[in-house]
This record gives structure tokens, sequence and C-alpha cells, in this order.
């Protein structure tokens, strides 16, 4: 039995406004919130903020000294997981940090595919073929899918290393391959680090790196910069007027956005999305039974970028470019 969530009428946008306190912008001393229309995604912070990267883009700066938030063991996952079948959630997603830092993580898997589809955001560099070949055999096992999403910022190694770190592009792109090799079709994902008008060239050359590893068809998804965390030093933080405010909001269809219908669940309590990680007022509760009561405000500048590219973060995404 599914436990009823919040009902969102034709029409409804389900905003309300609380008051803004340290969170006022722009002005106004109210901000938007966006309820929870179902839980459809759930989502694990599985590796906390623990990666075997320092990448320079990162919108929560993981690396390996970054301890803020640690790994979730296969029980705390699988209490989550058993509750989630209470709330009818259809999907799950498993970040980091580089989720197959955990321990766990294949066990993690093993426990999700018997209840639905999951999908793995990872950088690849930790994928050696035992591990391809064990994922392969969970995938197999399971009535659900199994995705991965991998990260690959540049079609050289020069383009890529210069934001991911020296080595991570040539140790992806091989995972890559035996990912494809074993039926996999992996999402490539990329944040968009150049000029509009050098897309098509990009993206044509992505799709030669991938060919030449034996992916002929890959699934391409490119994701506008988080200018938050290591971007905002990498390049730049937001300007001021990048930012949601009510009005915004007032003819805007909120279930574009992730908040609508997913929540984050981590080792330290649950939070409304994974880009809100570093801040206060994406933290909404203790318990997933609690936090899918309580809507999600819109406080931060990172919701600015949702709000222009819909829910960057999911397999299909609101308006962010993807390409087969």
């Amino acid at each position: 039995m599914t436990k009823a969530l919040p009902t969102v009428r034709p029409g409804d946008h389900a905003i309300a406004v609380l008051p803004a306190g340290p969170a006022a912008r722009n002005g106004t001393d109210i901000v938007p919130e966006v309820e929870l229309r179902a839980l459809d995604q759930l989502w694990f912070q599985v590796s906390g903020t623990v990666c075997n990267l320092r990448c320079q883009h990162c919108f929560i700066s993981c690396s390996p000294e970054n301890h803020s938030f640690w790994f979730m063991s296969r029980d705390q996952v699988a209490a989550s997981l058993a509750e989630s079948v209470r709330l009818g959630v259809k999907e799950y997603y498993f970040t980091g940090g580089e989720p197959f830092m955990n321990r766990d993580m294949l066990g993690i898997l093993e426990d999700t595919l018997q209840i639905g589809p999951a999908t793995v955001l990872t950088n690849a560099t930790l994928l050696p073929q035992r591990v391809v070949d064990r994922l392969a055999e969970l995938s197999r096992a399971s009535r659900y899918t199994l995705e991965l999403r991998v990260s690959i910022d540049g079609v050289t190694a020069d383009m890529n290393d210069a934001i991911r770190g020296p080595g991570s592009f040539e140790r992806a792109v091989a995972a890559v391959g035996r990912l494809a090799a074993a039926g996999f079709l992996p999402i490539i994902t990329t944040m968009q680090s150049w000029p509009d008008h050098e897309t098509d060239p990009m993206l044509q050359d992505f799709h030669q790196v991938l060919a030449d590893v034996g992916y002929d068809r890959p699934r391409l998804k490119v994701l506008p910069p988080l200018r938050i965390g290591s971007e905002a030093s990498r390049d730049r933080p937001y300007d001021e007027a990048e930012a949601v405010t009510v009005d915004m909001m007032a003819e805007y269809p909120s279930d574009l956005l992730l908040c609508s219908s997913a929540r984050l669940v981590t080792s330290t309590g649950v939070w409304a999305c994974p880009i809100l990680l570093d801040y206060s007022s994406g933290r909404l509760a203790d318990t997933l039974d609690e936090a899918v009561a309580v809507p999600a405000r819109l406080a931060e500048q990172a919701c600015y970028t949702c709000w222009v590219n819909g829910a960057i973060c999911s397999n299909m995404p609101g308006f962010a470019m993807e390409q087969t």
C-alpha cells in the first residue's frame, strides 16, 4: 500500500511562501516553495562527499578529504528502500562523491534491483572488468533496468583532465568501452564548458571518441554549470539577479523541478535534492517519512539553474540537452 501524498490539481503549481529570514534576497521577504506532488524518485548520497577525484567544477566540492557527508551502509540504504515501497517510489538514483568508493555498492544495487530500476552516477574510474561483469550479472538477474551515468567533461584528455584530474579521461573512456561490451548503454554526461556555437562539433567529437571504444550510438546528456562549490571558483559564482522569486514561479510548471517529485537520503537526514546538499535550507527532515510532507524551498541561487533548465539531475531532463 502506498502512502497518500499532497495532491496537485490541474493548473495548481503547488507553490507556497514562507518568511525568508536569512534566505531573503532580491529585495523580497519571501521565497517560493514547491510541494512534493509524488515521490517518484529516491536519491541516495551513497558515498557522501567522498570522491577519488578532485573535479574543478564539482558543485559540492567532493574529494578524498571532504568528509562532510560519510558513506551510507547497505543496512541504512535497505531501511530507506523498505520505506520507499510504501511511499510509491518508481526509480532510484545513487550519487556521491564516487558511488563505487562505497564497498557496499554492489550489494546495495542487488537490493535495489529487487524493487525498482536503478541509476548510478559515476566517474567510471573505478570500474575494472570484474566490477563491470558483476554489474552485468545484477542487470540480467533483475526485471528492472540498471543505468550507468558516466561523467566525461571533454573530448580529449587535455580538455577533460583539466577539470577532472590527470588520467581520468583515459580511465573513464576505457570503462565506457567495457560497459558497452557488456551490453550497457551508459548515459555520458558532460558539463557545457564551451561556447554555444561549438556544441554541434563537440557532440560530433564525443560520438567519435566513444565509437572508438565500441560505443557506436552513445546517449549524451549536456548539463549546464552549477555555479556553486568548486565551480564558483573555477568560472564564476551566480550573479545577484540569478535567483528564483515568487513572481518567477507564478506561471511556471513546478513539476519540471526535481524537488517536486524526489528526495535525497543521506547518512544524516533527508534533503530536497542533490544540488542543495551543502545548504541547510535544503535539509528537510531526519527521516524520509517526515520529509515527504515538507515542501522544498527555492532559497538558493542554484535553484535558478533548475528553473532555467528543468530537472537537470534526472535521466529524463526538463530542458537540458540530450542526444543520441
